[in-house]
């Protein structure tokens, strides 16, 4: 199967001459601000309508050794960097990562075929499809995402916050609270599901409206994947696992909010995107049943279909779920909280840490079960979660309790908490050894969100997205110096 694929190290294929010596030797702070400075001009130009402009701006970036530096550096730092494609190749040194940066062109450019992997949906039995990309591939896809990025953030829909820089799940929760807390806010939700957003996104929509070299989109969309050793070509959708995915998605679902606004200029309609899953809130169930009618024909053009089974119209006293959230009113307040089922997919995944770790130190538990607590707690910090994070720690409490006593089951249980649990402070019973101490998940404090300025541009408003960022705690001396991430973020 893979007899064409070359194995040839890239410093072998490439004819460019190594003008670097060291990838270490790199002014990263020059990469990014030339790569800022491109992105910037390419936002400018976009916002006026100037699209020739606009062409020229991206050839400039994508043909840019910097742009080329950035990409190879940031594909080679992601949670993926050691999983190879189909041709096995992996960049870990910095002579690999350099010469990677010589040889991105666009020159005879010809992607190759995706490794697709099936992994668990979380909570579900279920699999979803997963693609895999090769490095070069990855890097080429990095290269031109950055040309893409600040025209998807110009015309993205004021109310999308998913795969949007500086943008969060966090901020989309604030708004739809913001739209319903009042007691005569709309009473109506429209809980939209895209049935397979990315799998089924219209090729022949994204060549014709997407302004990016339509070769190289081309390559990366009809790349195809092998699966079982059998090469399957593609014919729609853009790869779940390609870093200009979720772009390409994204540009293909803009323009929902206006179309809403344009066809029902009333009070209590609004519109709160996160990628494919998206709230509208409405006065009526009729007007509700209405706007989903005028989804369901904006999403045909773009070869998508709204899932009969989870997309419904609920009352908001009867509770959704939006983002791992539950939203409803009691008494006509509006509370969110954690989903049950993201509790569950919590509880899960805490109890196959334990099922894991029967041979283990405390110091290795701790160091695994952390992570997992303070991600949980710190995503549901901004909600109303005091019932369920104690909930969680009586689990948690429930769990270690086995956890200990199984290793010691000649031991008297007095013993195993000696052992396990010692006071700190007022507070008694602390998990902990000398070097570790198990975090709780009520430790971390309820705060309110601060939801980021909806008419905002990352690449044309720096001194706001600078300023939110820090808080006000760092001297603002350069702010083009200060924003590294501009060009390297997701």
């Amino acid at each position: 199967m893979n007899s064409h694929i070359s194995k040839t190290p890239l410093s072998e294929r490439c004819d460019d001459t190594l003008n670097y010596t060291q990838w270490n030797q790199i002014n990263w702070k020059s990469v990014y601000r030339t790569v800022n400075r491109l992105q910037t001009r390419i936002a400018k130009a976009a916002e006026i309508g100037n699209w020739n402009l606009v062409k020229r701006l991206q050839h400039l970036l994508t043909h840019s050794f910097h742009a080329k530096l950035l990409a190879v550096k940031t594909v080679t730092r992601n949670s993926g960097s050691r999983t190879p494609g189909i041709d096995g190749i992996v960049w870990l040194n910095g002579s690999d990562k350099l010469s990677a940066a010589y040889c991105l062109t666009d020159r005879h450019y010809k992607a190759m075929p995706l490794k697709r992997k099936l992994i668990p949906k979380p909570g579900k039995s279920q699999k979803r499809p997963l693609s895999i990309p090769t490095m070069y591939d990855r890097a080429m896809q990095k290269l031109y995402a950055l040309a893409l990025q600040p025209i998807a953030e110009v015309n993205a829909d004021l109310r999308s916050f998913g795969f949007r820089l500086y943008r969060s799940a966090h901020d989309a929760c604030q708004y739809t609270f913001l739209c319903l807390r009042h007691p005569k806010s709309a009473e109506w939700i429209l809980e939209g599901d895209i049935k397979g957003c990315f799998d089924n996104i219209s090729h022949s929509w994204i060549l014709e409206n997407i302004p990016i070299d339509k070769a190289i989109v081309k390559q990366f969309l009809k790349a195809g994947f092998i699966y079982d050793d059998i090469l399957h070509p593609t014919s729609s959708g853009t790869a779940q696992g390609g870093i200009i995915s979720p772009i390409l998605a994204n540009m293909a679902l803009d323009g929902m909010e206006g179309l809403i606004h344009s066809k029902f200029p009333i009070a209590k309609v609004h519109f709160i995107r996160y990628a494919d899953d998206f709230l509208v809130t409405a006065p009526t169930k009729e007007v509700a049943e209405a706007i989903k009618f005028e989804i369901s024909r904006f999403l045909e053009k773009r070869g998508l279909h709204l899932s009969d089974e989870k997309t419904i119209i609920t009352h908001i006293n009867d509770e959704f779920s939006f983002l791992g959230w539950n939203f409803r009113k009691y008494s006509g307040v509006l509370l969110i909280k954690p989903s049950n089922d993201s509790l569950t997919r919590i509880t899960n995944k805490i109890r196959g840490i334990f099922h894991r770790a029967k041979a283990w130190s405390q110091d290795k538990l701790i160091e695994e079960l952390n992570p997992v607590i303070e991600g949980f707690a710190n995503y549901n910090k901004h909600v109303v979660s005091k019932d369920a994070f104690r909930k969680m720690d009586y689990i948690l409490w429930r769990m270690l309790q086995n956890w200990a006593n199984r290793r010691h089951s000649n031991k008297g249980r007095k013993w195993v908490a000696n052992k396990y649990w010692h006071s700190e402070g007022e507070r008694s019973w602390v998990f902990k050894t000398r070097q570790n101490k198990l975090s709780l998940f009520a430790d971390t404090k309820i705060q309110r969100y601060r939801m980021v300025k909806l008419d905002q541009n990352p690449y044309l408003d720096k001194r706001y997205f600078y300023n939110r960022r820090n808080k006000g705690k760092q001297p603002e001396s350069d702010i083009q110096t200060k924003l590294p991430s501009f060009a390297s973020a997701h």
